[in-house]
């Protein structure tokens, strides 16, 4: 019974023990929920990217914020750290700008 709780408790206040992941999963919502509406309005990639830049531009902010003081603890330096942020938001742009590009080839 006890360990059941202390898991519980654990489970409970992990989203607020990590930022880094919490700030991950907004971001990654974000640019997902903006696939659907830009195929509606048949927009094109720079378009897309150009969208998802401005609308997601809150979480991405914070993903990065939370990346940088989240490396910035584990003595990385701040170059360091931008660097690892700008790669790590690059990498989810790179996987949404691909589906986006597969949801939208004919056929």
């Amino acid at each position: 019974m006890l360990l059941t709780v202390s898991l519980a408790m654990m489970l409970a206040t992990s989203p607020s023990a990590d930022p880094v992941g919490a700030g991950r999963k907004a971001y990654s919502t974000c640019l997902s929920s903006k696939i659907q509406p830009s195929m509606e309005k048949k927009l094109s990639l720079g378009d897309f990217q150009s969208e998802i830049k401005k609308q997601c531009a809150t979480q991405e902010a914070a993903f990065r914020a939370a990346i940088v003081a989240d490396d910035k603890s584990n003595k990385m330096s701040d170059k360091d750290a931008q660097a690892d942020a700008d790669d790590q938001i690059g990498e989810y742009v790179e996987k949404i700008t691909a589906e986006y590009e597969d949801y939208n080839k004919p056929g």
